[in-house]
């Protein structure tokens, strides 16, 4: 049965950051997850954590400046030092929260530079990040991410993700499939999902209704039919893991904006396709 996680970063807008656990902890959430942690002591994120009975499940290493437009490091020469040093920051984080998961951004491509020219670094860069998480107990996730709301990321296929995963050969190196994403830039959603979650390539997958990015009751994905295909699937697989609801809420940051809009969950809940 899918798991899902409130991505507190999108979510919940309307409170103040670390007012977000106890907001998404009422509506029923038992994970969550977000984009950085890093403008907040560990020890204050665990407390929420803890308070309100939730797992982190996953976060983001350091991707650059981000302020400046930077969506990432790990396929960028000449930055491998920056990249180490902000993932090791991303592992002390990730053991004060119990937080299994960190996903690795790739970054854009420099101008004028093609994926094949960077590649070598890129694998070089999580190659050596699987290696330092596996001494930790944790799993580094590469996500494939379009190129509408991104342009000139470097990875933005599922088949180029698991290639690369497949190829570094680290069991603890996984794909983060995010069916937005993949819906703008591939479709054959449920394909996919039953070609290669049986792969025990996939760590985690996120969710948004396409193409404007709110709950995943709107739009051209049929989300339910697809949690449904999760479902059997992991069944058969004994996959474990959690769907992050990575999505921007059509009410905005009005009160009670984002739980107004979570029937598509409650009535998940109900049919017990839902955990």
């Amino acid at each position: 049965m899918p798991r899902f996680a409130a991505n507190l970063s999108m979510l919940y807008n309307e409170h103040d950051f670390l007012d977000r656990f106890a907001a998404a902890a009422r509506d029923g959430f038992k994970g969550v997850e977000y984009l950085f942690p890093y403008a907040f002591a560990a020890s204050d994120l665990a407390a929420r954590l803890a308070d309100n009975g939730l797992q982190q499940v996953l976060f983001n290493a350091p991707p650059g400046d981000w302020d400046r437009g930077e969506r990432g490091t790990a396929c960028l020469p000449g930055r491998e030092s920056e990249f180490r040093e902000g993932f090791l920051r991303a592992l002390e984080y990730a053991e004060a929260l119990d937080c299994p998961r960190i996903h690795v951004m790739a970054g854009l491509m420099p101008a004028g530079s093609s994926k094949d020219e960077l590649r070598a670094t890129y694998v070089g860069n999580v190659g050596w990040a699987a290696e330092q998480a596996a001494k930790a107990g944790r799993q580094v996730l590469l996500e494939p991410i379009n190129t509408r709301d991104m342009p000139g990321f470097f990875l933005n296929y599922q088949e180029e993700a698991h290639a690369i995963v497949q190829g570094v050969g680290a069991k603890n190196l996984q794909v983060q499939f995010d069916l937005y994403h993949c819906q703008i830039m591939e479709g054959d959603l449920a394909a996919k999902i039953r070609k290669y979650l049986p792969t025990g390539r996939v760590g985690h997958f996120q969710i948004a209704g396409v193409p404007e990015r709110h709950e995943p009751d709107i739009g051209e994905i049929n989300h339910p039919y697809l949690f449904g295909v999760i479902d059997e699937v992991e069944a058969q697989c004994g996959w474990q893991g959690w769907i992050g609801c990575e999505y921007r809420p059509r009410r905005g940051a009005v009160p009670g904006g984002t739980s107004d809009g979570l029937g598509w969950l409650r009535a998940l809940r109900l049919s017990g396709l839902a955990g």
